[in-house]
């Protein structure tokens, strides 16, 4: 949208506006059906300074966010609006009944707008598509599938199934993390003490020996004189590269697939994020297919519940198989993701035309071994801060007494 002033007369008087609109053209429309005087004077402005004030002001006060709502409210809405709609009232009454009675503020101005385009004529996906950033790639997938099959009710309700069970997996996730975090936090500020407070009182007497200093000694020698001199540039620095990097991976594909990927190979991470994406995929794909979705946009809006770039990119090679002609276990064997196992179970459901029931195999499989991670991530993890722990001790005792045992045998 362009700015335009106008300057006009109306008797004696001169008068000017500002308006909004798409060309000159426009401009002029607009202010011939305001009837306010005689147009003398036309020009494209900038934003005036008051719009632009005017804009920052709705942004600041506007409750709806660039983040995701929060999930155990949704989940919330969507079970009223699942039992509403099966109990066979009107859509926009269930909306409204649940904006009324919605305390979170960007929830109930989500909805208030989503009920808004409703009743001026577009479908429930095409309102809520345009929060998809705030409610999630899967429920607007979800509810595009029940408005697609005409079971909207029995969507909604699984997909608030979905969505507590990924609420769960979450909360068990950050449950089982806890200790190991408390741990490493714990070794870094110790770690930092030893170089910043202990260090520096055998500096001197290590340099006053005049003796050849171990390798672990000279290595606590440098730590430390990088933390005090370089410090806050490091700092600094670090979070500069941060910056950059989140930049560069919402701005830039190839950057997003390349982290997408490096995640996937994290420890224990990788896996739970793996496994958790790829049972999310299997499950939505089986409803699709169960609803008789066409197997190409089925695929493709599984797709679109699937957050990391990379495993969304190799998964796309099961649609480039279909279309080229090939059968849909051929397509999962091509993108190099699945086991030998899950190809063939695939390929057995295919051929055997009970595909469904290899799916929901597929995706309990893949559900059950992120389950096991989460149950499991102390033990999963406890050897590396094992390791990680003796190294530090290690690292600290040869670095400190190595020197005075060497001053020892000198003096002795």
């Amino acid at each position: 949208m362009k700015f335009f002033k106008i300057v006009y007369k109306r008797g004696d008087r001169r008068g000017s506006l500002v308006l909004e609109a798409k060309n000159r053209i426009e401009a002029i429309e607009e202010f011939l059906k305001k009837e306010i005087g005689v147009l003398i004077h036309i020009r494209e402005i900038s934003e005036p300074l008051s719009v632009k004030i005017k804009r920052l002001a709705e942004k600041i006060t506007n409750p709806i966010r660039n983040k995701q709502v929060d999930m155990e409210r949704l989940i919330a809405i969507l079970e009223q609006l699942s039992v509403m709609l099966d109990a066979g009232l009107p859509l926009n009454f269930a909306l409204s009944e649940v904006v009324k009675n919605e305390k979170d503020p960007m929830l109930k101005a989500i909805f208030e707008n989503i009920l808004s385009d409703i009743e001026s004529g577009k479908s429930l996906y095409e309102a809520v598509r345009r929060y998809k950033k705030q409610l999630g790639t899967i429920t607007v997938s979800m509810i595009r599938l029940g408005e697609e099959t005409g079971q909207l009710a029995e969507e909604l309700g699984h997909l608030a199934n979905v969505l507590q069970e990924i609420l769960d997996n979450r909360r068990k996730f950050k449950k089982a993390t806890r200790y190991p975090i408390f741990l490493i936090v714990a070794m870094v500020v110790a770690f930092v003490v030893v170089i910043v407070l202990v260090i520096p009182q055998f500096e001197s007497f290590f340099k006053e020996s005049n003796l050849e200093l171990p390798l672990p000694t000279k290595f606590l020698l440098w730590v430390e004189h990088a933390a005090i001199e370089y410090g806050p540039f490091i700092l600094i620095g670090s979070f500069i590269v941060m910056v950059i990097i989140s930049y560069l991976y919402m701005k830039n594909e190839r950057v997003r697939i390349f982290l997408d990927k490096m995640m996937l190979k994290i420890y224990i991470l990788g896996q739970a994020t793996y496994y958790a994406m790829i049972s999310r995929f299997f499950y939505i794909f089986k409803v699709l297919h169960d609803a008789g979705i066409p197997m190409i946009e089925a695929i493709n809006i599984a797709l679109e519940i699937v957050d990391n770039s990379y495993l969304r990119k190799k998964l796309k090679r099961i649609v480039v198989a279909i279309s080229e002609g090939k059968s849909l276990y051929q397509g999962f064997e091509e993108t190099g993701l699945f086991e030998n196992m899950i190809v063939q179970m695939i390929r057995s459901g295919e051929i055997g035309g009970g595909l469904s029931r290899m799916l929901e195999k597929a995706n309990k499989i893949y559900k059950d071994r992120f389950d096991y991670i989460v149950s499991n991530i102390a033990t999963l993890i406890e050897p590396v801060l094992i390791a990680a722990i003796a190294g530090f001790v290690l690292t600290l005792a040869l670095g400190i007494f190595l020197p005075m045992w060497n001053i020892v045998e000198v003096t002795g």
